[in-house]
């Protein structure tokens, strides 16, 4: 496998690409943060003093966009509030982007997928939800679910849905990219597999919040999984899974450049080290 980045880096920085085989994946940084663990559900004294011992950990809010097959894909559209700057420093104009798809219908998910009028802010794609995730907020009452509704109306029959599979992702109808189901953080929430010339890159959503905390210590959720139980044994099972087959993954919360590889940690679970450190960069 061949993993490369394109180059240097700040932690400033929103945008950075990596190579995926033939295809390029680039992190869309919405917001950098450093968060506080109050959210979060199992986190020791003990594991707080080790792995937060500055009461915060580091954290972001994150889009994807792949390139592969001749196909421009983004994953997820983050809040929104950068995702257009971001796309135009690629040279990429929300026209030209074929598909979105969306590991779950948080705010932070799918906040950019409408424009200020409501129309859809990318015109020309097709929106990809799994069949669970958009079965779950359609039947969500109150408040928490108008901007899905929003959204499933503005986009129409370009609204693509599917079902995702485990413990092997299932096939898109888009070449190089296949979904793999991730339940816990949401009902629906789903990882999305690309696959470009023997290489193997898992873009994981939200399978972790903390991950500085939540690598070493994956049965630590967090308040806004919908089941925090199952989000635990999701996390497990996903970890397992690309730490054996030597996937490295992208998250939508892992901190800038938020790409790496993630192994198996010789005294407690496992580690992530982000693709450019691994390279000295």
């Amino acid at each position: 496998m061949v993993f490369a980045i394109s180059d240097a880096y700040t932690r400033e920085q929103d945008v950075i690409t990596f190579q995926v085989g033939e295809a390029t994946l680039s992190t869309l940084t919405d917001v950098h943060s450093r968060n506080t663990p109050a959210n979060l559900i199992g986190a020791t004294p003990e594991i707080l003093r080790k792995y937060a011992p500055e009461g915060v950990y580091p954290a972001a809010i994150n889009a994807f966009l792949a390139r592969i097959n001749g196909k421009t894909i983004l994953i997820d559209t983050g809040l929104g509030q950068k995702l257009k700057d971001n796309l135009r420093s690629l040279g990429t104009d929300p026209e030209q982007i074929d598909a979105v798809l969306i590991t779950h219908a948080h705010g932070d998910h799918i906040g950019g997928l409408l424009d200020s009028s409501g129309k859809p802010a990318f015109p020309n794609a097709d929106l990809y939800f799994s069949k669970a995730e958009h079965d779950y907020w359609k039947a969500v009452s109150g408040k928490s679910n108008a901007l899905f509704l929003k959204i499933v109306e503005a986009y129409g029959d370009r609204l693509k849905l599917f079902v995702p599979s485990e413990p092997e992702p299932s096939n898109l109808p888009l070449a190089g990219i296949r979904a793999l189901s991730t339940p816990g953080h949401t009902p629906g929430h789903t990882a999305f597999l690309l696959e470009s010339d023997g290489s193997k890159l898992l873009v994981w959503g939200d399978l972790t919040h903390a991950t500085a905390i939540q690598l070493p210590h994956p049965e630590v959720a967090i308040t806004y999984d919908v089941d925090p139980a199952q989000a635990v044994a999701t996390r497990a099972k996903v970890l397992e899974y690309v730490a054996e087959n030597k996937i490295p993954v992208a998250g939508m919360h892992i901190a800038f450049p938020s790409v790496g590889d993630v192994r198996k940690n010789d005294g407690q679970g496992y580690l992530f080290s982000p693709f450019c450190t691994c390279l000295g960069i």
